[in-house]
């Protein structure tokens, strides 16, 4: 029989921990995203990961806001994040400090999620775009890479959280199987 965890048994870090621990080389770029609960459960997996930062940019709400703060539970405090007005600035300012930035987004020659190998020396920025238009085609343009998430059933897109959730672990375990 397999008795379900108690929280405290969870061995988890608290806050102080969390922000000296050593990050994930993943940072999140929330391009225009309309749903503060999809902020908030992007927060929360970003807590769970040990993203390094979120960058919340264009129409994307800010924390604090009770929305967003049903979803995270408490993550907007552990996870540091910033709020830039232009996506496509901050995905400039990141590639000219050397971070590899991919848009997620189902495009011609994208490579599949499954097919992405990330590097342990390389750190990642995920480019996640508005619930209806995806990312922008000028951030497509000046990414990187793009990321496909593969799907086989009759809908266009994931919802934005659930594609979050899907590449950060994706990344995530990718990257732990390699250090």
């Amino acid at each position: 029989m397999n008795r379900k965890l108690k929280n405290s048994e969870l061995d988890r870090l608290d806050v102080s921990e969390f922000k000296t621990a050593k990050k994930s080389p993943v940072i999140i770029i929330l391009d225009n995203i309309r749903s503060l609960n999809n902020i908030g459960s992007v927060f929360r997996t970003s807590d769970a990961f040990l993203i390094e930062k979120i960058y919340l940019c264009g129409i994307t709400a800010q924390p604090p806001h009770n929305d967003i703060r049903k979803t995270a539970l408490g993550s907007t405090e552990t996870v540091d994040w910033v709020y830039a007005e232009h996506t496509l600035e901050v995905v400039h300012q990141l590639k000219a400090q050397g971070v590899n930035v991919c848009a997620i987004e189902q495009a011609e020659n994208a490579t599949m999620l499954h097919n992405f190998m990330p590097q342990s020396d390389t750190t990642y920025a995920f480019v996640f775009g508005n619930e209806v238009k995806g990312v922008s085609q000028e951030v497509v343009d000046a990414s990187d890479s793009v990321i496909e998430i593969p799907q086989f059933g009759t809908k266009h897109s994931l919802n934005i959280s659930v594609s979050a959730g899907v590449v950060i672990w994706d990344v995530f375990s990718k990257l732990e199987v390699r250090s």
